[in-house]
C-alpha cells in the first residue's frame, strides 16, 4: 500500500521527480487475484492526488492571469509532469485491461479505458503541452481587456453590466466598448486559432484518425450518439426553437416600442438579452452577501446540500466576485484529493450572477456525490452530457427558494421575472449552441479551408444568419462575423458545447417532474448524481426521470411546456 502525503504543497510536486516513485512502484508490483482491489485503489488515490495538483496549479492560474509565478507553475505540471504521468498511466491501463475485472459498476469505466488504450499516442503529449501554452496565451490576452467608463477601468465582465441597463444609449455604449476590445485582438485571436487547428489535427493523424472531430468524440466518451445525431439535433433546434426565439424577441421588440432590435439587444455569446423592465435586478452586493443567500437557498431546498455549501464556504473553496486580471467566465473544479469542490465566478451583482451560482454549485454538489459515493476515480467519472444536468437541474430544482421568505434575494414579483428572464434565456440559448457546435463540426472537419481566418467568419456568419433571427446587424456585419472568438470553449475546449444543450432537455424534465411531486424529482436528481461514471449516459438520464432524445417532436413538446411556464410567471409580475 502506498503512503501519500497529507496536504499538497503545490511547490514540491513540479518535478516528475515527486511522483516517479509511485507510478514506478504501482508498474512493478506483482498483481493476483487476491491483492488486485488494493492495487486499483492505490491507484485511484494517487490518480487523485494528481488530479488534484493539476486543479489547483490551474485554479490558482485564473484566479490571477497576471501572476508569473502562478502561470510558471501551472505550465510546469503541465509541461514537465504531465507527459510523464500520462506515459505512466498507459502502462497501468494496459496492466487493468488483462486483469479479470467482473464488477457491473466497473464495466463503463473499462470500456472507456480501452478505448484510451487504443487512442494514445507518446508523440500527442508535447502537442497537448503546446495547446495548454496557446490556450493560456488566450486567457492571458482576454483576461487582460479592459477600458475606461467614465473614470473608472473596467473588464469584461463589468462593461457586460451595462448591457443590462434599461437606457438604451448606454447599452449601445457598452457593446461598442465590449466589440472594441474584442476588435483590438482580432489578429492575435486569428492566430491562436490557426496555430491550435493545426496541432489538434496532427493529433488526429498521429492517432490514425482522419480528423479531430473523430479524435473529439472518443476523447470526449461519446459512445450514446454520432456526429449524424448532433446534426440532427441542429435540424431539430431550428424547427423548436428558433421560432420561440422568434416570438420573445418580438415581444420584446413591441414592449420597447422600437422598430428593429439591434446587436446591444441582444449579445448571445455573453448570455445577454435586453430585459423590457425599467432597471435590472441588483440582488447583491457582496461576495459574502452572494454566499450568505446562496447558503440559505441550498439549505431551504436540502439541508446536505446547504451544509456541503456551509462546508465549502468554510473552507475557502469559494472565489465568486470580478477583479482586474481574473479569468474569464465560471466554472466548479474538483479537488479530488481533498474530495472538496472549488467555484470560481465572476460576479457583479447581477440577476445573472444568481443564475450562475446555482448552475456551479450544481457542479459542485455533483462533485461532493460522486468523491464521497464511488470508491475508485474512474467510477466518479460522469459523462459531461450529464455533468452539465446536474448543473442546470440544480437552477431549477433551487427556482422555488428565491424569494426572500424562502432565504433567497427577490420579493415575490421579483423572483417571477428572475423566473421569466432565466426559463426565455434557456430557450434563447439553444440556437446560440447550434451555431458553436455547427461551426466546430464544419471547422474540424475542413482543416484546410479553416486555416484562412476570412472562411472563419464566413462559415459563422451562414450559421448566425441560419439560427439567430431577430436582430438587425446593419453597420455592424463584421462583428456578427467574428462572433467565433468570443467564445472561450471554441479556443479551449473544442466540441465541448452541445452538452449543454443536451443537458438542459435533461433539466426542462426534471423541472417538469419537481412539478408534479418536488421531492421525488429531488430525490432522482441526487441518486442519479451519486451513480457517477457507473452508468451509461442514456441510463444517467433515466435514473434522473428524464429520457435521452433530441428529436422535433419531443423539443417542440418541451418548448411549449416552458413557455406555459413563462405565460404562468408572467401572471405574477406587474
Amino acid at each position: 500500500m502506498i503512503e501519500l502525503p497529507q496536504t499538497i504543497d503545490v511547490v514540491n510536486y513540479q518535478e516528475w521527480q515527486t511522483f516517479e516513485p509511485y507510478y514506478t512502484e504501482l508498474i512493478e508490483r506483482q498483481v493476483s487475484a487476491e491483492n488486485q482491489r488494493e492495487w486499483l485503489q492505490d491507484w485511484s488515490d494517487l490518480t487523485r492526488f494528481w488530479q488534484e495538483v493539476q486543479a489547483y496549479t490551474s485554479i490558482q492560474r485564473t484566479l490571477d492571469t497576471g501572476d508569473a509565478e502562478r502561470e510558471a507553475a501551472y505550465l510546469a505540471v503541465v509541461k514537465e509532469v504531465r507527459p510523464h504521468v500520462e506515459k505512466a498511466e498507459q502502462q497501468l491501463k494496459q496492466r487493468l485491461l488483462q486483469l479479470q475485472i467482473d464488477d457491473a459498476d466497473m464495466q463503463v469505466a473499462l470500456r472507456n479505458l480501452r478505448d484510451e488504450v487504443d487512442l494514445f499516442r507518446e508523440e500527442n503529449l508535447s502537442i497537448r503541452s503546446e495547446l495548454v501554452e496557446l490556450s493560456t496565451d488566450y486567457d492571458k490576452t482576454v483576461g487582460g481587456l479592459s477600458a475606461d467608463w467614465d473614470g473608472e477601468l473596467e473588464n469584461l465582465n463589468q462593461l457586460a453590466v451595462h448591457l443590462d441597463s434599461p437606457d438604451r444609449a448606454e447599452r449601445e455604449r457598452g457593446w461598442h466598448a465590449i466589440m472594441g476590445l474584442w476588435q483590438s485582438i482580432k489578429p492575435k485571436a486569428d492566430a491562436i486559432y490557426t496555430e491550435m487547428l493545426a496541432k489538434r489535427h496532427q493529433m488526429a493523424k498521429n492517432a490514425k484518425l482522419d480528423d479531430h472531430r473523430q479524435y473529439a468524440f472518443r476523447t470526449r466518451k461519446r459512445f450514446s450518439y454520432s456526429p449524424e445525431e448532433c446534426y440532427q439535433f441542429h435540424d431539430a433546434i431550428e424547427a423548436a426553437f428558433v421560432p420561440a426565439v422568434e416570438r420573445i424577441l418580438e415581444r420584446k421588440r413591441k414592449a420597447l416600442g422600437y422598430d428593429t432590435l439591434r446587436p446591444w439587444e441582444w449579445v448571445p455569446e455573453m448570455g445577454k438579452v435586453v430585459s423590457t423592465k425599467d432597471k435590472p435586478l441588483t440582488p447583491f452586493a457582496s461576495e459574502e452577501q452572494l454566499t450568505q443567500q446562496s447558503l440559505d437557498i441550498f439549505h431551504n431546498l436540502d439541508p446536505e446540500l446547504g451544509h456541503q455549501f456551509a462546508h465549502m464556504a468554510e473552507g475557502g473553496m469559494l472565489d465568486l466576485m470580478t477583479r482586474q486580471g481574473k479569468a474569464m467566465g465560471a466554472y466548479s473544479h474538483s479537488l479530488p484529493y481533498r474530495k472538496l469542490p472549488f467555484i470560481f465566478m465572476n460576479a457583479v451583482g447581477s440577476g445573472r450572477n444568481v443564475q450562475t451560482m446555482l448552475h456551479e454549485a450544481g457542479h459542485a454538489f455533483h462533485g461532493y456525490s460522486v468523491m464521497r459515493n464511488q470508491p475508485l476515480v474512474w467510477q466518479m467519472r460522469a459523462p459531461m452530457e450529464f455533468n452539465e444536468v446536474a448543473s442546470m437541474g440544480m437552477e431549477m430544482l433551487a427556482a422555488p427558494n428565491l424569494t426572500q421568505d424562502r432565504g433567497g434575494f427577490y420579493s415575490e414579483e421579483e423572483a417571477a421575472r428572475h423566473r421569466i428572464e432565466h426559463l426565455e434565456k434557456t430557450l434563447i440559448f439553444f440556437p446560440y449552441m447550434a451555431v458553436v457546435d455547427a461551426f466546430q463540426h464544419w471547422v474540424y472537419t475542413n482543416v484546410d479551408a479553416a486555416s484562412i481566418p476570412a472562411n472563419l467568419n464566413a462559415k459563422y456568419d451562414e450559421l448566425s444568419e441560419r439560427f439567430l433571427p431577430g436582430i438587425d446587424w446593419s453597420g455592424y456585419e463584421e462583428i456578427r462575423a467574428t462572433g467565433w472568438q468570443r467564445k472561450l470553449h471554441i479556443f479551449r475546449y473544442p466540441f465541448y458545447y452541445i452538452e449543454y444543450g443536451m443537458a438542459q432537455v435533461g433539466a426542462y424534465q426534471v423541472y417538469r417532474n419537481s412539478l408534479q411531486d418536488h421531492a421525488k424529482a429531488l430525490a432522482d436528481y441526487r441518486a442519479a448524481l451519486a451513480l457517477g461514471g457507473t452508468k451509461t449516459l442514456p441510463e444517467l438520464f433515466n435514473a434522473a426521470g428524464a429520457e435521452f432524445r433530441f428529436d422535433t417532436p419531443f423539443l417542440s413538446e418541451l418548448v411549449e411546456f416552458i413557455e406555459h411556464e413563462v405565460a404562468q410567471l408572467r401572471e405574477q409580475t406587474t
